[in-house]
């Protein structure tokens, strides 16, 4: 099963989604995730060991992306190759087959219409092991709402890029924070700050997908 795991970490991490892509040319023509997931499937390998995987592979390029070392498009190619794995996950995740760690729900502050930056935060916290609710761009404090409610103990990730969105995830936090005191906020994006997080109110600011998992780690 430690084979299965480092096989998957190394193509999740350099970015090699199947044996036909190019991508990384020193892999060309091995098997890619897709691959080494529907074998190990199956041969009856646990999901669970899947999973690991991709946690294995995105916490490498995670680490090396919050280093300097990795560019946003490594981490959307290594994003890519943890999606095919997902998808050969998907029939035991819907059957509650594998365990997620927790529940993030994130979205793009309302009036923003960003979203790069909150794909590869979902994109990373996935391969981590938690369950993401994408609420999408433009979110309305109410959506942010409704979806705590229909999922007690979530984690809300707030993502803004524009300076005059901001004091839209202000008044965001601050009705989340009114309704469900409880509730661990995470916010992130180009012109936000730890002074803002403090601010506000929020409980961390994410200045690259990696912490942010990292976070979320430390507090499930």
């Amino acid at each position: 099963m430690q084979d299965v795991v480092e096989k998957l970490a190394l193509c999740i991490a350099k970015g090699k989604i199947s044996r036909s892509a190019w991508f990384p040319p020193d892999m060309k023509d091995q098997d890619g995730a897709d691959e080494i997931a529907a074998e190990a499937l199956k041969n009856g390998i646990d999901p669970d060991v899947l999973l690991k995987g991709c946690m294995v592979g995105m916490d490498r390029v995670g680490k090396d992306f919050s280093e300097g070392k990795a560019f946003v498009a490594h981490l959307i190619i290594s994003g890519e190759a943890m999606n095919v794995v997902m998808k050969q996950i998907k029939p035991f995740l819907e059957s509650d087959q594998v365990k997620h760690k927790g529940k993030l729900v994130i979205g793009t502050v309302a009036g923003d219409l960003h979203d790069i930056g909150k794909n590869l935060v979902s994109m990373m916290i996935r391969g981590a092991g938690f369950e993401v609710i994408d609420l999408g761009m433009d979110v309305p404090t109410s959506k942010f709402l409704e979806a705590i409610d229909q999922n007690p103990g979530c984690f809300v990730g707030l993502s803004a890029l524009l300076t005059t969105t901001m004091r839209n995830m202000e008044s965001s936090v601050k009705e989340i924070k009114e309704k469900y005191p409880d509730t661990k906020v995470l916010i992130g994006g180009a012109p936000i700050t730890l002074d803002f997080c403090t601010r506000i109110g929020a409980d961390f600011y994410s200045p690259n997908p990696h912490e942010a998992v990292e976070y979320l780690n430390t507090n499930v």
